[in-house]
């Protein structure tokens, strides 16, 4: 049922006051030297969106290059100027690899692995213990695991620093796998860790690895519930830079120079459900963010200058529970969403819904298939990419109510379970596959 007023099942939203945001995390490319193109999941803006130009359309084995990945994982690559980074677990270790993607090469080709502590696998089929996507300033690579290993290296692979976050501040409680990615903040890296028991914020400086701050993010969201594997935005407030972090059934809002607590929405899990772990992350765009949660059940957008306004549940622009998104991230462009269901009335449907009202503006079916969607949606120009976990890309063009799949393309490697993002890369795209990273476009 779609609902543009405010719903019953959100009576429980308490709101405190903090500023209207905007997405606002800068792009590196000016830096001189290795410019980060992709620095961290879902790229510079948070918003799974590229203005690069002329990306590919179609390809398939024979005309992609690719490299073998050794060990195990998850990771969406970062890019920075002629490299792609990554994480997985390779004979017993945590392991940040470096690929070479100058366009001169014959194929891309690992430049550089380096341990950072031991790997402790995974629990779920999908998952890793390098499931989390690293950061990037263009000059460091900080990476991060389920092992609690925080650690950064420079581009030529030596290590920075390196501190185990679970042995400083307690062991991880999660049911599945680590699926929260680190996000860069100026000149920090924030990580956020919800979960059954202590759960906290921790920023730390990206050059040094001194802490900077850590806040408690304590709610009472019952069991599994508690427990997240999102990823925060660095947005804006007021001109000042904050972090907003979903799970837990609350949305926070943290200051980013200090870590003090802003503002906080809770209600999203009215009817106390055990089993609402989270995983989609929310995204942000000027006054508006919005919300998957329920199990992929739900959709909600806040309109943050009317939090800070004290209005209360009037907040809350628009609630959908006839959609949603469990694990892919839905996409963010000049007011409309984008996003892929992998829910089981509807799964393998594309979505555009306005932002602003939360009607859908058109939607696609997407061709059948076995497998699901792990993998969050990438939209460039008038096109948008949607990867399932059998690696079969489907293309949608042009984003609007004509709208309709203009290419499926597939590689060799097929294996279960294909959960990284597609990347663009300087007019390629970049494609982790279970076992390889493909190399697409000329």
């Amino acid at each position: 049922m779609f609902k543009v007023s405010v719903p019953a099942v959100a009576a429980g939203l308490f709101l405190s006051t903090w500023i209207a945001a905007q997405s606002g995390v800068a792009d590196d490319s000016s830096q001189a030297g290795n410019s980060a193109s992709w620095p961290q999941w879902r790229g510079p803006s948070q918003q799974g969106v590229t203005d690069q130009p002329s990306l590919p359309t179609s390809w398939d084995e024979a005309a992609a290059k690719r490299v073998a990945i050794p060990g195990d994982g998850g990771s969406t690559p970062v890019i920075a100027g002629q490299t792609a980074y990554l994480t997985s677990g390779v004979d017993g270790k945590n392991t940040l690899i470096a690929i070479d993607i100058n366009p001169d090469l014959a194929e891309p080709t690992i430049r550089w692995q380096v341990p950072l502590g031991e790997d402790r696998g995974n629990k779920h089929r999908k998952g890793s213990g390098s499931n989390p996507s690293a950061i990037t300033d263009g000059k460091h690579v900080v990476a991060y695991f389920r092992s609690g290993d925080l650690a950064c290296v420079n581009t030529d692979g030596k290590l920075v620093w390196q501190v185990n976050i679970q042995e400083k501040f307690g062991e991880d409680s999660l049911w599945w796998d680590l699926g929260s990615s680190p996000v860069k903040v100026g000149s920090m890296v924030v990580v956020a860790v919800m979960q059954t028991g202590p759960s906290y914020l921790a920023a730390f400086d990206i050059a040094t690895g001194e802490l900077k701050w850590k806040t408690d993010r304590l709610t009472d969201a019952p069991k599994e519930a508690a427990q997240s594997y999102s990823t925060p935005l660095e947005v804006e407030i007021n001109g000042e830079s904050a972090i907003a972090t979903l799970g837990a059934d609350h949305l926070t809002i943290h200051r980013s120079a200090d870590g003090k607590e802003l503002g906080r929405l809770g209600g999203f899990n009215p009817g106390g459900e055990e089993f609402f772990r989270s995983i989609a992350s929310p995204v942000a765009e000027g006054n508006l963010i919005i919300c998957p949660y329920s199990r992929g059940a739900t959709l909600t957008a806040v309109d943050m200058q009317k939090v800070v306004a004290g209005e209360g549940q009037d907040a809350i622009l628009w609630f959908r529970d006839d959609i949603g998104s469990d694990v892919p991230t839905p996409a963010l462009r000049d007011g409309v969403v984008y996003m892929v269901s992998d829910v089981k009335h509807d799964k393998g449907t594309a979505y555009a819904l306005s932002a602003d009202t939360g009607e859908t503006q058109w939607t696609v079916d997407l061709p059948r298939t076995r497998r699901s969607y792990s993998s969050s949606p990438l939209v460039a120009g008038n096109r948008m990419y949607v990867t399932s976990e059998d690696a079969i890309t489907q293309v949608v063009e042009p984003l609007g109510a004509d709208a309709k799949v203009i290419r499926t393309n597939e590689v060799a490697d097929d294996e279960e379970y294909t959960v990284a993002s597609l990347v663009p890369i300087n007019g390629r795209l970049g494609l982790r596959t279970k076992n390889y990273f493909y190399l697409i476009g000329n």
